[in-house]
């Protein structure tokens, strides 16, 4: 006769117990970026021992805090999955996940997730996600009734937070100094902080459903024409992730840009951008709020360029090979390369630049009138970096050809990077060059200027979107490149425009800088903040 089956036994465990446990291993599984910057950090190792100390206390007060029936368990499962991604994030690239972060991943097209969502960030999050969540929701946890449980648990959370100010008071100016002196430790606490901005993110999403923007240079005109009839034509290439540091106009000591060296282009050396992400950079870049005065909401709530460009009649349109234009062209025609997918530039919806350029002679045979066109680049948008550009300019060998950057050697992840840099450099001279062969018919300009720039391993860091205040220079500092056509070229003083491309400049200029060259008045126009605006002759100087 057989023996009947066992039945199967969950094991118990208390409320208090699990949460202690839960705290533990978040702490000590998914905060390595923490620690390691803290370690670095804290000259004094006694006192990092007590921020250690006093943190894990905090966290399984926390934890203790939320144990009860129907919400310890959620709230866990919710903790270490957040934490496993992004540990993952924060360990691989040294990404800080802020709230402008979270709105980039929010914004982000499934082709651009995919490149980041690999078999080894799946890996991790199995063993570190999927396995503890599993066995939090595997065991049983006793729960007391309320009274005992609020008196059980308050002997726990109390000596918990005693123990953690003792460790506060104890390295009180240790702690100070190195949280005041390196902002980025205290960002990269995980997950409260992830978990945080995710929070924040959304209650302030629902907020920015109401903002109308408010109509801005409705007074613009155009207040001059060119001796030759001719329209004004302005090409706005707005760069992705391309980064001064990289572009050899600039002193990079590899040939990165022999196509632009041998075109008539003024390069600015100088210049930062408004952000280090897609979704801060272009709207501001593209606003009149600079960027100490620009903020999402502020954003959202005030009409930019295009706008005013369209009040003073001049037809506006944007091209997109990126993940749209961030509201930007809210208001335009809005023309998106990634959508249409075509096979002959384009792979599951990422499309090289090309694409775009090909397109341009053909609107431009058919300008009737002043003209703004908006490129909006793929550029050299990662981690693949090496899927951004045709097989001929894969000069810099052997080049990274994976998204996980983490199994490539530094080198060949920078030569990836240099090829991508190598193919914007064709693009931009294929715009000039295109836009040159039309002078017979058109007054053309063309503004080139990258959204932000990128890590490539520098101090640890890759990708970009680190908060602006704690940023290195490689994610702020962007090429900007300027080419006029010979009648426009005319109206602007060569020398004071050399001396003007070896000062500071920013995306503050774009707006004021664009306004200039289609001759458009109006009160939002700022001629201090006009690159051109002291170097123009005096004949077509509209808004002097």
């Amino acid at each position: 006769m057989s023996r009947p089956a066992r039945p199967f036994v969950r094991p118990q465990i208390g409320s208090v117990t699990l949460a202690v446990l839960g705290a533990i291993y978040l702490i000590t599984f998914t905060n390595r970026t923490f620690f390691t910057r803290a370690y670095s950090y804290f000259d004094n190792h006694l006192a990092l021992a007590a921020f250690a100390l006093g943190l894990t206390c905090l966290f399984a007060a926390f934890t203790i805090t939320i144990s009860v029936k129907y919400l310890l368990k959620p709230v866990l499962v919710l903790m270490i999955f957040s934490a496993a991604s992004a540990s993952w994030f924060m360990d691989r690239f040294g990404t800080i996940i802020d709230v402008d972060m979270i709105r980039n991943a929010v914004q982000t097209t499934p082709s651009e997730a995919g490149h980041l969502v690999t078999p080894a960030y799946l890996l991790h999050m199995t063993i570190f996600g999927l396995v503890p969540a599993l066995l939090v929701c595997w065991v049983r946890v006793e729960h007391r009734n309320f009274f005992s449980k609020v008196k059980w648990n308050l002997t726990a959370i109390v000596p918990l937070i005693l123990v953690a100010l003792a460790c506060g008071v104890s390295s009180a100016r240790s702690i100070a100094s190195v949280t005041r002196l390196h902002k980025d430790l205290i960002l990269t606490l995980n997950p409260f902080v992830p978990v945080g901005s995710a929070v924040a993110f959304t209650l302030a999403s629902e907020a920015d459903k109401n903002i109308v923007a408010q109509p801005l240079g409705t007074d613009a005109k155009v207040t001059s024409t060119l001796a030759s009839g001719k329209p004004r034509v302005l090409i706005i290439v707005t760069g992705e992730t391309a980064r001064a540091e990289n572009f050899s106009l600039g002193g990079y000591n590899r040939e990165t840009n022999p196509e632009l060296r041998k075109r008539d282009i003024t390069y600015f050396s100088d210049t930062s951008s408004c952000g280090t992400a897609t979704a801060v950079s272009v709207p501001c870049m593209f606003s009149n709020l600079t960027r100490h005065g620009y903020s999402h909401r502020a954003g959202l709530a005030n009409e930019n360029l295009l706008d005013v460009l369209g009040h003073a009649g001049i037809k506006t349109e944007w091209w997109d090979d990126n993940t749209g234009s961030k509201g930007v062209a809210d208001r335009t025609i809005y023309r998106s390369f990634s959508d249409a997918n075509d096979p002959r530039y384009c792979k599951d919806h990422e499309c090289l630049d090309d694409g775009m350029v090909a397109e341009l002679d053909g609107w431009l045979s058919k300008v009737k009138g002043d003209s703004v066109l908006v490129l909006h680049q793929l550029g050299s948008h990662g981690p693949a970096y090496y899927q951004r550009y045709t097989p001929e300019f894969a000069h810099f060998m052997p080049e990274c050809r994976t998204g996980e950057l983490g199994s490539c050697d530094r080198q060949s992840v920078i030569n990836a990077y240099d090829n991508s840099i190598l193919y914007t450099d064709h693009i931009l001279a294929s715009v000039i060059d295109i836009l040159k062969a039309r002078e017979d018919k058109v007054a053309p300009t063309m503004i080139y200027m990258s959204d932000h720039g990128e890590s490539l391993g520098e101090n640890g860091l890759y990708l970009h979107g680190a908060p602006y205040i704690i940023a290195p220079s490689q994610q702020t500092h962007v090429p900007f490149v300027f080419w006029q056509g010979a009648e426009e070229k005319a109206a602007v003083d060569a020398s004071c425009l050399s001396k003007r491309a070896g000062a500071e400049a920013s995306h503050d200029n774009l707006f004021h800088t664009a306004l200039g060259i289609m001759a458009v008045k109006t009160s939002a126009y700022k001629a201090n903040l006009d690159v051109l605006g002291t170097c123009r002759k005096a004949v077509g100087n509209a808004n002097s």
